[in-house]
């Protein structure tokens, strides 16, 4: 059976070095927050050893008119096609795959320990939840170089002061030098850190999104902390 059919319908720059993509929802497309799906470019105007398929978080929520897909625009060749195709483009779609998604017994709270990128699913598990009304309380502690690189920071910040069942704390890890001002938290997540926005670290389910070294850093923060590791979820991301 041939894979369905999506069209980009919009190029949106999120952040220093970051894009997302909104794509065309195909007729009875239906995931749940926090999955992802593989794209693949049809007859794309130059390739690489990296080939023409990637897999994405779906970083929009399913209550959303559209799919999305955000990423750092590395130099590959998948990414200056993506970067520059017109708006129109058709690409194959072969979604939606993945389990790290929000858990169902909503008197556990979701911590989300999120690093760069990281943050997309996330973003469409707490805008799902928030949609819905599930109950769950939501606490993102998210982690960026500095604010011009921190995707979706305003929109989250927002979703934390508009729902009482959401915190979000940004931290940024390399303010110095950067000329940028920041008012917020500041290092890495660390146990200190988390110990400030969750008060029973036994409590909640975690989910801990990023690239490998930051997501082997919490769970060594969560292990210190005496989570118990059914407790942790985690994804890596490479190569972005």
């Amino acid at each position: 059976m041939p894979l369905p059919i999506t069209k980009l319908l919009e190029k949106i720059d999120e952040a220093d070095g970051s894009m997302s993509f909104r794509f065309e929802k195909p007729p009875g497309f239906e995931y749940t927050a926090g999955q992802f799906a593989d794209y693949t470019l049809i007859d794309p105007p130059e390739t690489d050893a990296e080939g023409n398929i990637r897999g994405f978080s779906l970083s929009s929520a399913p209550y959303e008119p559209f799919l999305m897909a955000t990423t750092r625009l590395r130099d590959t060749a998948f990414k200056r096609v993506l970067r520059d195709a017109p708006i129109g483009t058709e690409l194959e779609l072969d979604a939606p795959y993945g389990s790290f998604t929000l858990h169902n017994n909503v008197t556990r709270p979701a911590v989300f320990l999120t690093g760069g990128i990281g943050v997309t699913p996330a973003r469409s598990m707490a805008l799902q939840s928030v949609h819905d009304a599930t109950g769950h309380r939501i606490v993102l502690l998210y982690s960026s170089a500095v604010p011009s690189k921190a995707v979706f920071l305003s929109e989250l910040v927002r979703l934390g002061q508009d729902n009482e069942n959401v915190t979000v704390a940004p931290t940024m890890t390399r303010l110095d030098g950067s000329g940028e001002s920041w008012g917020g938290e500041t290092g890495h997540i660390d146990a200190a850190m988390l110990s400030r926005y969750v008060d029973d670290v036994a409590a909640p389910i975690y989910y801990v999104c990023g690239p490998g070294p930051m997501v082997k850093a919490m769970r060594a923060v969560l292990d210190s902390a005496d989570v118990d590791s059914d407790d942790i979820r985690t994804e890596e991301f490479t190569g972005y």
